[in-house]
Protein backbone atom coordinates (compact mmCIF):
# COMPACT_ATOMS: atom_id res chain seq x y z
CA UNK A 1 0.00 0.00 0.00
CA UNK A 2 1.19 3.24 -0.93
CA UNK A 3 0.76 5.97 1.87
CA UNK A 4 0.34 10.00 0.84
CA UNK A 5 0.80 12.47 3.35
CA UNK A 6 -2.61 14.63 2.53
CA UNK A 7 -1.39 17.42 4.39
CA UNK A 8 2.06 18.10 1.61
CA UNK A 9 2.68 21.10 -0.20
CA UNK A 10 -0.74 22.65 -0.95
CA UNK A 11 -2.65 20.19 0.99
CA UNK A 12 -6.26 20.41 -0.65
CA UNK A 13 -8.47 18.68 -2.45
CA UNK A 14 -6.69 18.32 -5.86
CA UNK A 15 -3.91 16.14 -4.09
CA UNK A 16 -6.56 13.25 -3.61
CA UNK A 17 -8.00 13.68 -6.76
CA UNK A 18 -4.86 13.03 -8.77
CA UNK A 19 -3.66 10.38 -5.96
CA UNK A 20 -7.23 8.44 -6.94
CA UNK A 21 -6.63 8.97 -10.25
CA UNK A 22 -3.50 7.66 -10.85
CA UNK A 23 -4.17 4.56 -8.60
CA UNK A 24 -6.66 3.87 -10.65
CA UNK A 25 -3.97 3.78 -13.94
CA UNK A 26 -1.48 1.48 -11.86
CA UNK A 27 -3.44 -0.32 -9.72
CA UNK A 28 -1.53 0.35 -6.73
CA UNK A 29 -3.59 0.62 -3.41
CA UNK A 30 -3.47 3.50 -1.78
CA UNK A 31 -4.33 4.81 1.81
CA UNK A 32 -4.26 9.14 2.28
CA UNK A 33 -3.54 10.81 5.62
CA UNK A 34 -3.90 14.23 6.68
CA UNK A 35 -6.63 15.02 4.42
CA UNK A 36 -7.22 19.28 3.72
CA UNK A 37 -5.11 19.33 7.19
CA UNK A 38 -4.67 22.64 7.24
CA UNK A 39 -7.74 23.93 5.98
CA UNK A 40 -10.20 25.73 8.27
CA UNK A 41 -12.70 22.83 7.70
CA UNK A 42 -10.51 19.76 7.61
CA UNK A 43 -11.21 16.49 5.77
CA UNK A 44 -13.64 15.47 3.08
CA UNK A 45 -16.56 17.16 1.74
CA UNK A 46 -19.50 16.51 0.23
CA UNK A 47 -18.12 17.18 -3.36
CA UNK A 48 -14.65 15.43 -2.58
CA UNK A 49 -17.14 12.13 -1.29
CA UNK A 50 -19.31 12.26 -4.85
CA UNK A 51 -15.64 12.67 -6.61
CA UNK A 52 -14.30 9.55 -4.66
CA UNK A 53 -17.52 7.19 -4.89
CA UNK A 54 -18.01 8.34 -8.64
CA UNK A 55 -14.33 6.75 -9.07
CA UNK A 56 -14.48 3.90 -6.69
CA UNK A 57 -18.13 3.01 -8.91
CA UNK A 58 -16.11 3.42 -11.96
CA UNK A 59 -12.70 1.14 -11.09
CA UNK A 60 -14.62 -1.17 -8.84
CA UNK A 61 -12.93 0.13 -5.80
CA UNK A 62 -12.31 -1.41 -2.40
CA UNK A 63 -13.13 2.30 -0.20
CA UNK A 64 -13.18 3.43 3.26
CA UNK A 65 -13.44 6.53 5.42
CA UNK A 66 -15.46 8.14 2.35
CA UNK A 67 -17.32 10.30 5.01
CA UNK A 68 -17.94 14.09 5.85
CA UNK A 69 -15.03 15.26 7.56
CA UNK A 70 -12.69 12.42 7.21
CA UNK A 71 -9.29 12.62 6.96
CA UNK A 72 -7.83 9.35 6.09
CA UNK A 73 -9.07 7.15 3.22
CA UNK A 74 -7.86 4.61 1.43
CA UNK A 75 -8.85 2.92 -1.94
CA UNK A 76 -7.84 0.29 -3.86
CA UNK A 77 -8.85 -0.23 -7.29
CA UNK A 78 -9.93 -3.39 -9.45
CA UNK A 79 -10.35 -2.69 -13.12
CA UNK A 80 -11.49 0.92 -14.81
CA UNK A 81 -14.65 -0.05 -16.69
CA UNK A 82 -16.54 1.31 -18.99
CA UNK A 83 -19.94 1.96 -18.97
CA UNK A 84 -22.54 4.76 -18.49
CA UNK A 85 -22.88 6.38 -15.03
CA UNK A 86 -25.82 9.30 -13.69
CA UNK A 87 -24.15 11.76 -11.01
CA UNK A 88 -25.61 13.95 -8.93
CA UNK A 89 -23.36 15.95 -6.23
CA UNK A 90 -26.41 17.31 -4.54
CA UNK A 91 -24.91 20.40 -4.33
CA UNK A 92 -23.67 23.37 -5.61
CA UNK A 93 -20.10 20.76 -5.65
CA UNK A 94 -17.97 21.35 -8.57
CA UNK A 95 -18.64 19.08 -11.50
CA UNK A 96 -15.36 20.25 -13.37
CA UNK A 97 -13.22 19.06 -10.01
CA UNK A 98 -15.00 15.92 -9.98
CA UNK A 99 -14.51 15.28 -13.53
CA UNK A 100 -10.85 15.98 -12.16
CA UNK A 101 -10.75 13.20 -10.36
CA UNK A 102 -11.74 10.65 -13.12
CA UNK A 103 -10.19 12.10 -15.87
CA UNK A 104 -6.79 10.58 -16.32
CA UNK A 105 -7.84 7.04 -15.67
CA UNK A 106 -10.48 7.09 -18.78
CA UNK A 107 -7.53 6.91 -21.75
CA UNK A 108 -7.29 3.11 -19.58
CA UNK A 109 -10.50 2.19 -18.93
CA UNK A 110 -11.63 -1.07 -20.59
CA UNK A 111 -14.71 0.43 -22.73
CA UNK A 112 -16.24 3.96 -23.52
CA UNK A 113 -17.22 6.16 -20.44
CA UNK A 114 -20.68 8.39 -20.79
CA UNK A 115 -21.47 10.25 -17.70
CA UNK A 116 -24.09 12.30 -16.86
CA UNK A 117 -23.51 15.22 -14.02
CA UNK A 118 -25.29 17.66 -11.84
CA UNK A 119 -24.15 19.91 -9.51
CA UNK A 120 -22.15 23.63 -10.22
CA UNK A 121 -20.88 24.04 -13.49
CA UNK A 122 -19.78 28.03 -12.49
CA UNK A 123 -18.66 28.02 -8.87
CA UNK A 124 -15.80 29.41 -6.67
CA UNK A 125 -12.33 28.14 -6.62
CA UNK A 126 -12.83 26.05 -9.15
CA UNK A 127 -12.21 25.55 -12.86
CA UNK A 128 -15.59 27.22 -14.92
CA UNK A 129 -17.27 24.34 -17.92
CA UNK A 130 -16.70 27.14 -20.35
CA UNK A 131 -13.01 26.66 -18.87
CA UNK A 132 -12.89 22.88 -19.21
CA UNK A 133 -14.21 22.49 -22.50
CA UNK A 134 -11.90 25.27 -24.74
CA UNK A 135 -8.70 25.27 -22.54
CA UNK A 136 -7.99 22.20 -20.79
CA UNK A 137 -9.54 19.87 -23.13
CA UNK A 138 -7.81 21.41 -26.23
CA UNK A 139 -4.52 21.21 -24.19
CA UNK A 140 -5.43 17.17 -23.64
CA UNK A 141 -6.17 16.58 -27.31
CA UNK A 142 -2.76 17.15 -28.28
CA UNK A 143 -1.55 14.59 -25.34
CA UNK A 144 -3.95 12.39 -27.90
CA UNK A 145 -6.95 12.24 -25.00
CA UNK A 146 -10.23 11.55 -26.51
CA UNK A 147 -12.67 13.44 -24.35
CA UNK A 148 -15.81 15.72 -24.44
CA UNK A 149 -18.26 17.59 -22.51
CA UNK A 150 -21.81 19.21 -23.13
CA UNK A 151 -23.04 21.89 -20.83
CA UNK A 152 -26.60 21.33 -20.71
CA UNK A 153 -27.11 24.10 -17.93
CA UNK A 154 -25.81 25.98 -16.22
CA UNK A 155 -25.26 25.65 -11.73
CA UNK A 156 -23.85 28.65 -9.85
CA UNK A 157 -23.92 28.47 -5.81
CA UNK A 158 -25.73 27.78 -3.75
CA UNK A 159 -28.42 26.10 -5.20
CA UNK A 160 -26.45 23.90 -8.32
CA UNK A 161 -28.48 22.11 -10.86
CA UNK A 162 -26.15 22.80 -13.34
CA UNK A 163 -26.14 19.45 -15.97
CA UNK A 164 -23.37 18.19 -18.59
CA UNK A 165 -22.87 15.46 -20.52
CA UNK A 166 -19.53 14.01 -20.73
CA UNK A 167 -18.04 11.42 -23.08
CA UNK A 168 -14.62 9.26 -22.91
CA UNK A 169 -13.24 6.79 -24.87
CA UNK A 170 -9.94 4.66 -24.19
CA UNK A 171 -6.85 6.21 -26.14
CA UNK A 172 -3.39 6.43 -25.88
CA UNK A 173 -1.95 9.11 -24.68
CA UNK A 174 1.48 10.83 -26.77
CA UNK A 175 3.78 13.27 -25.47
CA UNK A 176 3.37 16.85 -26.71
CA UNK A 177 5.93 20.22 -26.23
CA UNK A 178 3.30 22.93 -25.70
CA UNK A 179 4.25 26.18 -27.72
CA UNK A 180 2.29 29.80 -27.58
CA UNK A 181 -0.62 30.06 -29.57
CA UNK A 182 -1.44 33.69 -30.73
CA UNK A 183 -5.46 33.48 -31.52
CA UNK A 184 -8.32 36.17 -30.91
CA UNK A 185 -9.32 36.00 -27.56
CA UNK A 186 -12.96 34.35 -27.33
CA UNK A 187 -15.06 34.22 -24.65
CA UNK A 188 -19.06 33.41 -23.30
CA UNK A 189 -20.65 35.65 -20.88
CA UNK A 190 -23.84 34.24 -19.00
CA UNK A 191 -25.97 34.97 -16.46
CA UNK A 192 -29.66 33.26 -15.33
CA UNK A 193 -32.72 34.75 -14.12
CA UNK A 194 -31.03 38.17 -14.30
CA UNK A 195 -32.05 41.33 -16.74
CA UNK A 196 -30.60 40.84 -20.21
CA UNK A 197 -27.84 43.17 -19.95
CA UNK A 198 -25.89 41.78 -17.06
CA UNK A 199 -24.21 39.48 -19.49
CA UNK A 200 -23.56 42.26 -21.86
CA UNK A 201 -22.60 44.89 -19.32
CA UNK A 202 -19.74 41.89 -18.53
CA UNK A 203 -18.95 41.38 -22.04
CA UNK A 204 -18.50 45.08 -23.16
CA UNK A 205 -16.10 45.50 -19.90
CA UNK A 206 -13.67 42.81 -20.39
CA UNK A 207 -13.47 43.55 -23.86
CA UNK A 208 -12.69 47.04 -23.01
CA UNK A 209 -10.07 45.81 -20.27
CA UNK A 210 -8.96 43.67 -22.93
CA UNK A 211 -8.43 46.51 -25.88
CA UNK A 212 -6.90 48.78 -23.49
CA UNK A 213 -3.63 45.79 -23.05
CA UNK A 214 -3.63 46.15 -27.51
CA UNK A 215 -6.04 42.73 -27.49
CA UNK A 216 -8.96 41.74 -29.59
CA UNK A 217 -12.04 39.73 -28.36
CA UNK A 218 -15.14 38.26 -29.47
CA UNK A 219 -17.78 37.20 -26.71
CA UNK A 220 -20.52 35.69 -26.85
CA UNK A 221 -23.26 36.63 -24.55
CA UNK A 222 -25.77 34.29 -22.94
CA UNK A 223 -28.99 35.04 -21.18
CA UNK A 224 -31.23 32.13 -20.18
CA UNK A 225 -33.52 30.74 -17.46
CA UNK A 226 -31.97 27.90 -14.68
CA UNK A 227 -32.76 26.42 -11.67
CA UNK A 228 -29.99 28.77 -10.35
CA UNK A 229 -29.50 32.09 -10.45
CA UNK A 230 -25.76 33.88 -11.53
CA UNK A 231 -23.67 35.46 -13.67
CA UNK A 232 -20.18 34.43 -15.18
CA UNK A 233 -17.43 35.14 -17.73
CA UNK A 234 -14.61 33.04 -18.82
CA UNK A 235 -12.04 34.31 -21.97
CA UNK A 236 -9.72 32.12 -23.83
CA UNK A 237 -7.07 32.05 -26.59
CA UNK A 238 -4.90 29.41 -27.17
CA UNK A 239 -4.21 27.36 -23.93
CA UNK A 240 -4.66 30.11 -21.68
CA UNK A 241 -7.96 31.45 -20.19
CA UNK A 242 -8.98 33.95 -17.22
CA UNK A 243 -13.06 33.90 -16.04
CA UNK A 244 -15.04 35.45 -13.11
CA UNK A 245 -18.26 35.04 -11.18
CA UNK A 246 -20.84 37.70 -10.30
CA UNK A 247 -21.71 38.60 -6.42
CA UNK A 248 -24.82 39.76 -4.86
CA UNK A 249 -23.78 43.08 -4.90
CA UNK A 250 -20.37 43.24 -7.95
CA UNK A 251 -21.56 45.45 -10.99
CA UNK A 252 -21.44 43.50 -13.56
CA UNK A 253 -19.16 45.59 -14.92
CA UNK A 254 -16.22 44.35 -12.20
CA UNK A 255 -17.24 40.84 -13.37
CA UNK A 256 -16.09 41.31 -16.93
CA UNK A 257 -12.67 43.07 -15.85
CA UNK A 258 -11.99 40.64 -13.28
CA UNK A 259 -11.81 37.99 -15.93
CA UNK A 260 -9.95 40.35 -18.53
CA UNK A 261 -7.67 41.04 -15.42
CA UNK A 262 -6.88 37.29 -15.04
CA UNK A 263 -6.02 36.50 -18.85
CA UNK A 264 -3.94 39.54 -19.63
CA UNK A 265 -1.08 38.51 -17.03
CA UNK A 266 -0.76 35.23 -18.72
CA UNK A 267 -0.98 36.31 -22.12
CA UNK A 268 2.05 39.16 -21.68
CA UNK A 269 4.10 36.22 -19.66
CA UNK A 270 4.62 34.70 -23.48
CA UNK A 271 3.95 31.33 -21.48
CA UNK A 272 2.45 28.58 -23.55
CA UNK A 273 -0.02 27.48 -20.98
CA UNK A 274 -1.56 29.51 -18.21
CA UNK A 275 -1.23 28.97 -14.21
CA UNK A 276 -4.26 26.96 -13.59
CA UNK A 277 -3.59 24.26 -16.93
CA UNK A 278 -0.40 24.07 -15.79
CA UNK A 279 -1.09 22.04 -12.22
CA UNK A 280 -4.29 20.55 -14.04
CA UNK A 281 -1.67 18.92 -17.40
CA UNK A 282 0.88 17.17 -14.92
CA UNK A 283 -0.65 13.36 -14.80
CA UNK A 284 -1.33 13.26 -18.17
CA UNK A 285 2.21 14.44 -19.32
CA UNK A 286 3.69 12.04 -17.02
CA UNK A 287 1.82 9.42 -18.19
CA UNK A 288 2.17 10.14 -22.16
CA UNK A 289 6.43 10.47 -21.47
CA UNK A 290 8.22 13.06 -22.18
CA UNK A 291 6.43 16.39 -22.42
CA UNK A 292 6.66 20.04 -21.50
CA UNK A 293 5.25 23.97 -21.29
CA UNK A 294 6.23 26.97 -19.95
CA UNK A 295 4.19 29.02 -17.43
CA UNK A 296 4.74 32.54 -16.01
CA UNK A 297 4.85 30.97 -12.33
CA UNK A 298 4.62 27.45 -10.92
CA UNK A 299 2.13 27.45 -8.53
CA UNK A 300 1.86 25.41 -5.31
CA UNK A 301 -0.66 23.24 -6.32
CA UNK A 302 1.46 22.31 -9.66
CA UNK A 303 4.43 21.48 -7.29
CA UNK A 304 2.25 19.70 -5.10
CA UNK A 305 0.18 17.42 -8.49
CA UNK A 306 4.15 16.81 -9.56
CA UNK A 307 5.04 15.21 -6.38
CA UNK A 308 2.15 13.64 -6.02
CA UNK A 309 2.56 12.06 -9.71
CA UNK A 310 6.23 11.42 -8.64
CA UNK A 311 5.17 8.74 -6.13
CA UNK A 312 3.02 6.63 -8.58
CA UNK A 313 5.11 7.03 -11.60
CA UNK A 314 8.52 6.09 -12.89
CA UNK A 315 8.93 9.56 -14.13
CA UNK A 316 10.75 12.74 -13.24
CA UNK A 317 9.40 16.40 -13.83
CA UNK A 318 12.77 18.86 -13.86
CA UNK A 319 11.73 22.53 -13.62
CA UNK A 320 13.96 25.30 -15.38
CA UNK A 321 13.66 29.06 -15.53
CA UNK A 322 14.18 30.43 -18.88
CA UNK A 323 13.70 34.04 -19.74
CA UNK A 324 11.32 35.14 -16.77
CA UNK A 325 9.29 31.67 -17.18
CA UNK A 326 9.69 28.66 -15.88
CA UNK A 327 9.96 25.62 -18.43
CA UNK A 328 7.99 22.52 -16.60
CA UNK A 329 9.20 18.86 -18.80
CA UNK A 330 8.87 15.45 -17.78
CA UNK A 331 11.05 12.24 -18.92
Amino acid sequence: MLEIDGSYGEGGGQMVRTAVALSAVTGKEIKVTNIRKNRPNPGLKQQHLKALETAARICEARISGLFPGSTELSFAPVEIKGGKYDIDIGTAGSITLLLQCIMPALPFAKGEVELTVRGGTDVAWSPTMDYLQHVTLKALERLGYSGSVTLKEHGYYPKGGGKILAFFKPCRLKRFHFLKEEEEIKGVSHASNLPTHVPLRQAEAAAARLMEAGYSSRIETQSFEAFSTGSGITLWTGYTGGSALGERGLPAEEVGKHAADEIIPELRSGASVDTHLADQLIPYMALAGSSSYTVRELSLHAATNIWVTEQFLDVKFSIEEKEGLFEVSVS
